[in-house]
């Protein structure tokens, strides 16, 4: 049975916290040290939009303490700041992920709490853990996005209508030649580019539909497009014309 009347001193309180939380944790203790401390590199990391961030924000952090887990979960522990009994704990964000990573993450954020380690260890447990790996989750799947390689764009082919012929730029790949001149296309010299005869449609469809299936299975999209109609030379493009005009009236 624990002691009813526990030390509430802050390095005591955080010590025992640690001893009571699931798993093994560390304390460490943060003393002013004549004001050369490192309080703000971990106030900074404070992971908190609500009652601990605004009390840090409106008054200095003259000593605390580090709660942390083999895991690298880390708690934050200091005096309420200000009047009042108990402690401030808060959830600090990993050192580990960029900040773009927290982009629409709610924070897990800490609270108040009295100065019986042994009940704030359930709050802690059951309450901020929670929220704290549900928060970090979001974190890290934000930043193996983030980190992840994009997907190259997808190759394709452009066979695009010429009268009834269907003509493709000749390619670089020497086997999306081969998949074009094994179904039917003629390479033309003159033009640099293949050519499928539309004289027999039927060959030309089964053609196109067997060309398109072999560049598929070489990771090549296939698109069949017609050439951009522009106006003839010295000609003016006709303007639509003007919509009627209806008397304006007004219903009851």
């Amino acid at each position: 049975m624990h002691d009813p009347t526990p030390d509430t001193s802050l390095a005591s309180f955080a010590t025992v916290l640690a001893g009571e939380l699931p798993g093994a944790w560390t304390s460490t203790y943060h003393p002013d040290r004549g004001g050369d401390n490192d309080h703000g590199a971990l106030t900074d990391r404070v992971w908190d939009m609500n009652d601990v961030a605004d009390a840090l924000a409106r008054h200095t952090v003259d000593h605390c303490a580090v709660l942390q887990r083999r895991d690298g979960t880390r708690l934050f522990v200091a005096d309420p700041i200000g009047h009042g009994d108990g402690y401030l704990i808060a959830a600090l964000a990993p050192d580990d992920a960029p900040d773009e990573a927290f982009r629409g993450v709610r924070e897990p954020d800490g609270f108040t709490v009295g100065a019986d380690p042994f009940s704030a260890a359930e709050h802690v447990t059951q309450d901020l853990l929670p929220r704290y790996y549900a928060a970090l989750a979001q974190v890290h799947d934000n930043a193996a996005r983030l980190t992840a390689p994009q997907p190259a764009e997808t190759e394709r082919v452009v066979m695009t209508w010429s009268g009834e012929a269907l003509v493709v730029d000749k390619p670089d790949r020497a086997d999306i030649t081969k998949a074009l001149t094994e179904n039917g296309f003629v390479f033309a010299p003159d033009r640099n580019v293949f050519v499928l005869s539309g004289d027999d449609t039927a060959h030309q469809a089964a053609s196109v539909r067997a060309t398109g299936e072999r560049l598929s299975a070489l990771g090549i999209d296939t698109v069949l497009r017609h050439p951009q109609t522009r106006p003839a030379l010295g000609t003016t493009p006709v303007a639509p014309p003007s919509p009627s005009v209806t008397s304006p009236h007004r219903g009851r």
